[in-house]
């Protein structure tokens, strides 16, 4: 038993009698602190504060505080204690600019009779600490987030191994953010904070610790880097020591090299170790003498006779490596039930209350024996041997992405899942990011174990495996603007024998190019162990043993479980825990090239199965659109709360996600984004185009046709010559109130109203309709930006380099006329046609006449000085046109060349010999003679070749808006 005596406290004995009656509350049995100034002057010198030099009044509480303020990083660091929480055995207020943290510690009262530590770390960060209400229904904190649990797991894993053996009181340590500046990350603020509250207290404890954040900008180190300075690092360290030991390291990087490591953690040392003079120093102000513990030691008689009981017999398990885990787990079950009988006969009540223990002990010392002396394992290979490692990557087709990594005993099953920008996970931390676009889901059953067990919430365990092998992956993920899906791993645990994290990342970097996402290059992760031999004297180590890849059993006979990540050229992530109080850092530094040599060595294997992104099938592959709407257009399609918005959800299984002006669907498949578009379209409509297939429903029928509702609300005008090929009587003949049909925009009439047809989708029967889609905008249209499957990114990126099939043919070009030369034609502003019409460059003044319309349609052309329109426009504008230059002669006018025509002499009906003067994507550039050029469109259905300078027999049969003479093409 350990026993530490307690001073006795000066303040007690020097306070006036009255000063402790129980009716003025007073206690002082916390930090011996805390007085009421006197009545008299001659009794203040007990209350007043050293730094106050005049007398309070009477009745005025006094606070005695103790500060010390030092500089790490060039950032000033202040430890202030004896002002807040003095009840507690300890506790300390950590300042770094505006960001403060308090951490205090408190330790359970009685005996501490068990065999464990029962050391609890809790970290919280109200909202309180950034000024903000919280957004929860009872505007409260409810359970620890992600974030919170692993702040805890930082603070626990450096001050937990410099308990002294043998203290099992249960021991509380809780640190909360009290004001937060948003430069600053709290979380190493908190593990320092929580070593000064130790030391401060009576709780005996091996510190202190320093705990420190490096980064990296440009190649340069920076100690202490801010919030800011980290978006910008490609390392972000947090290093934790004692004087000359490393307790803990925790890294995220971008694929940093072993040397440039090594030499950040040479700086790393030097600058925690800055942390401990000022904790000593506010420690010998303002601490407690150590309490006298009791400490739960077993005799040294106890551990011989279970050693000559049970060493023989665990050695002859360890030495056999045909012993699987649970073959050697009951072997050594039955060695202990062995040796329990023989201390019951015996009747030893300390033998029997510390047997597992005991045991445990044995079977440690037996272990590391072995591999200190003969440098033989527990499974009988060598040191820097890796187990057996088996990849299969798509194993469940169905999926976006799935992976089946093993490697010995250990299993892991890893999927990946896609989702649209908005379903990234949202995070409420005082500082960072508020939304996560990459998660990684760590499960580990208890069946991966043969075990029985109960799922809970958010387990502490699994959420820290699964954020390392989060951060390990997320180097290779590709830039968000390039890639902006929503990617979410789920790693299940099949089958348990030792570093399940490490078989995590190479699941999920297998799994993550099965999806056809372009990560640059695989990741894998192996864990390496210690074995080390101490001076009892001394207790330096002596002599030590480094094992790669190391069993589950190893992990717990062993020294450290060191986890690294990476590719083949550099760390990605690492987590180190160990387990006695410290380890020195050339140790650590050494442990670095035997993780290199087995993680080359399982991305050879991961390579064979899987060394690119998978090209998936585009009908199963998810797809992603980004379309842009005005506000009031995506208010029309979410409806009411959101109804109508989950209605087209829950019918096509999409989803959909809305910000400002912007529209995102993601689908599973090609198919289902289609099914939605048409929906979406149905409520807000698209960018009308003439030649765009619109799907509208008969709302009224008239003599002269048919009114239709189309486009979102649109109305349009379906004419009576517009619904058939042949001669129709009467409207209702053909359609009828409440029918759906196809139908295709032709055109607007001279009142506004846009003009559809029936009989023009006949054309377009095998057409892809989805080739106008565009969106409802009363500007310039633009296409949707549907981004293809996640493995053709790059392919789309070479077509929009490409040049468009709308450029103009090269001279010595001949053009296959086609159907899908017909030509896209846009409705558009009445003021962009003036401006477009005052920039042209054919003049006016040579036209017989003048043409104003009242409509806003204007065509879109590819040269100012002439439009390719429709059959139907030119039709419309012909009856028109000033009656001189429309006169329609019944007789075709045939007529040699004239070389000074003029554009008053051409007539309709007029042949004429023209050359091809330029040939375009959906029509020719005629020269008719005499400087006038004349324009002849490309026929649907008729394929013939074109070549500039050849002759052709035109005849003039009607002209455009402009004057311009459209010519057709007479056969010979």
């Amino acid at each position: 038993m350990a026993s530490v005596s307690s001073k006795a406290n000066p303040l007690i004995s020097t306070l006036p009698h009255i000063l402790t009656w129980p009716r003025f509350r007073f206690r002082t049995m916390c930090s011996a602190r805390l007085g009421f100034a006197s009545y008299s002057s001659s009794s203040t010198s007990a209350s007043v504060s050293p730094v106050t030099s005049e007398t309070p009044a009477a009745g005025t509480k006094v606070l005695e505080t103790f500060k010390e303020e030092f500089e790490i990083g060039s950032r000033p660091i202040t430890l202030e204690t004896g002002k807040i929480a003095r009840f507690a055995n300890g506790a300390v207020v950590l300042a770094m600019e505006e960001t403060k943290v308090l951490s205090t510690v408190a330790s359970a009262k009685g005996d501490g009779v068990r065999d464990f530590l029962p050391l609890t770390v809790e970290y919280q960060e109200k909202q309180f600490a950034q000024g903000v209400i919280p957004n929860t229904y009872m505007r409260r904190e409810g359970a620890p987030k992600e974030r919170e649990l692993l702040c805890g797991r930082l603070i626990d894993r450096p001050i937990r191994p410099l308990f002294p053996p043998g203290f099992y009181h249960e021991v509380q340590v809780m640190a909360s953010v009290l004001s937060s500046d948003g430069k600053q990350d709290p979380d190493v603020m908190a593990a320092n904070a929580t070593s000064a509250a130790l030391m401060l207290s009576d709780i005996p404890w091996g510190g202190p610790i320093g705990v420190i954040r490096i980064g990296r900008i440009c190649g340069r180190f920076i100690v202490n880097p801010s919030i800011n300075e980290l978006s910008m690092s490609d390392l972000n360290l947090v290093y934790a020591c004692t004087r000359d030991k490393t307790l803990m390291i925790d890294v995220q990087a971008r694929e940093i090299s072993e040397r440039d490591l090594e030499a950040a953690l040479r700086l790393a040392h030097p600058e925690a170790v800055k942390y401990l003079e000022p904790q000593i120093r506010l420690a010998a102000k303002a601490g407690k003498q150590k309490k006298e513990y009791k400490l739960s030691m077993v005799s040294k008689e106890t551990i011989e006779k279970i050693r000559n009981l049970a060493e023989a017999p665990i050695e002859a398990v360890f030495t056999d490596p045909t012993y699987g885990k649970f073959e050697r787990g009951e072997a050594l079950d039955r060695i202990t039930q062995d040796v329990k009988k023989a201390l019951e006969e015996e009747r030893d009540e300390e033998g029997l209350k510390f047997l597992s223990k005991t045991v445990d002990t044995v079977r440690k010392e037996v272990v590391r024996r072995r591999i200190i002396s003969e440098g033989s394992r527990v499974d009988g290979r060598v040191l820097d041997e890796v187990r057996p490692v088996y990849c299969e990557a798509g194993n469940l087709p169905v999926l976006h992405g799935s992976s089946l990594f093993s490697r010995g005993d250990t299993q892991v099953l890893c999927t990946v899942t896609l989702g649209a920008p908005g379903q990234a996970q949202r995070l409420d931390s005082v500082v960072g990011p508020s939304t996560k676009r990459f998660m990684l889901h760590y499960s580990f059953p208890p069946f991966c174990i043969n075990e029985v067990g109960k799922r809970v919430g958010l387990n502490r365990r699994e959420v820290g495996h699964g954020t390392l092998a989060e951060k390990a992956l997320l180097a290779v993920l590709p830039p968000e603007d390039d890639f902006p899906y929503t990617v979410r791993i789920n790693s299940e645990v099949m089958a348990s024998d030792g570093s399940t994290s490490m078989a995590t990342v190479c699941g999920g970097s297998m799994a993550l190019m099965d999806a056809g996402i372009a990560v640059r290059e695989h990741v894998a992760g192996v864990s390496v162990g210690l074995v080390s031999e101490v001076d009892s004297a001394t207790g330096e180590i002596k002599d030590y043993r480094i094992l790669s890849d190391i069993l589950g059993l190893e992990d717990h006979l062993g020294d450290m479980d060191f986890k690294i990540a990476g590719t083949r050229k550099g760390v990605t992530a690492i987590q180190l825990d160990i387990k006695p109080a410290g380890i020195p850092l050339d140790i650590i530094c050494e442990c670095l090239e035997p993780a290199l040599k087995g993680r080359l060595q399982i991305l050879d294997h991961m390579e064979r199965e899987i060394d690119a992104p998978r090209a998936k099938d585009d009908r199963n592959s998810p797809r992603l659109a980004t379309l842009k709407y005005s506000n009031d257009a995506i208010r029309r399609l979410i409806g009411p709360l959101g109804a109508l918005k989950r209605k087209i959800e829950e019918e096509t299984g999409a989803r959909i996600s809305v910000s400002d002006g912007t529209l995102t669907i993601l689908t599973k498949n090609q198919a289902v984004m289609e099914k939605v578009q048409e929906k979406v379209d149905l409520v807000i409509g698209r960018e009308i185009e003439v030649g765009g297939i619109y799907k509208g429903t008969i709302t009224s029928i008239k003599e002269y046709g048919a009114f239709v509702e189309f486009n979102g609300g649109q109305q349009g005008l379906l004419h009576i010559s517009e619904l058939s090929n042949e001669p129709v009587t009467r409207v209702s003949d053909v359609v009828s109130v409440g029918q759906q049909l196809s139908l295709m925009c032709i055109g607007q009439d001279v009142r506004g109203n846009i003009k559809l047809s029936l009989k023009a989708t006949l054309h377009r029967i095998g057409s892809n309709a989805d080739d106008t889609v565009g969106e409802l905008k009363v500007s310039a249209p633009k296409e949707p930006n549907v981004l293809p499957p996640v493995n053709q990114l790059h392919i789309q990126q070479e077509k929009e380099d490409s040049p468009s099939e709308d450029q103009p043919f090269e001279h010595n070009m001949n053009v296959e006329i086609s159907s899908s030369s017909s030509p896209v034609i846009l409705i558009r502003s009445a003021a962009e046609c003036e401006e477009e019409e005052k920039n042209s460059a054919v003049d006016l003044s040579s036209r017989n006449g003048s043409f104003t319309s009242r409509s806003s349609l204007k065509l879109k052309t590819e040269a100012p000085d002439l439009n390719f329109r429709s059959d139907d426009e030119d039709t419309d504008e012909r009856h028109t046109a000033d009656p001189s230059l429309l006169q329609n002669n019944p007789n075709d006018m045939e007529t040699d060349n004239v070389p000074n025509i003029s554009a008053r002499q051409l007539k309709i009906g007029m042949v004429l010999t023209a050359k091809v003067h330029q040939i375009r994507a959906r029509g020719l550039v005629l020269d008719l003679g005499g400087g006038i050029r004349g324009m002849y469109r490309f026929e649907t259905g008729v394929k013939r070749y074109f070549g500039v300078g050849e002759e052709l027999r035109v005849k003039c049969s009607s002209f455009s808006g402009k004057g311009i003479p459209v010519m057709s093409l007479l056969e010979e």
